[in-house]
């Protein structure tokens, strides 16, 4: 499964709060974009964070970074208590058995290191060529159309 970074929705965090009935009197967290993880699951949250911390259902990437599900990891950003840096989506990407290897045999895709100043720092529509850039690809360089040599 993967997260999309860098498409946000017309939601912000304090809208997925109120449906959870989680109150916030803190309105940058209000006010966090929530992005469109993908086209499975739209209804299911996931929270990327740093550090790991200690929530009920976290799954770690990274020595410092991880994925949360649960409910908890919410109510404590609500509360200013949670992860340094966080980013919430709605949804995943998917692939069926042996796709993803297809693909990425394929060259369908970049496969790269993740990045915490990506993920945290950098502006939404700067993320794929950041992300690119990191593994010397220009992608101003790279052509739409394709063909057979």
């Amino acid at each position: 499964m993967g997260i999309v970074i860098n498409r946000t929705t017309d939601l912000a965090l304090g809208d997925i709060l109120q449906q959870m009935g989680i109150d916030t009197d803190h309105t940058n967290q209000r006010a966090m974009p929530v992005y469109l993880g993908g086209p499975v699951q739209t209804n299911r949250g996931f929270v990327l964070h740093e550090p790991l911390g200690s929530w009920e259902s976290t799954l770690p990437i990274t020595d410092t970074l991880g994925i949360s599900t649960s409910r908890d990891i919410l109510a404590a950003i609500a509360d200013n208590r949670g992860p340094d840096k966080c980013l919430v989506a709605l949804g995943y990407a998917g692939w069926s058995a042996g796709q993803l290897e297809r693909e990425m045999a394929e060259n369908s895709w970049l496969n790269g290191p993740a990045d915490r100043n990506i993920l945290f720092n950098m502006p939404v529509e700067q993320r794929w060529h950041g992300a690119a850039k990191l593994m010397g690809v220009d992608v101003s360089t790279i052509s739409g159309d394709a063909g057979h040599a």
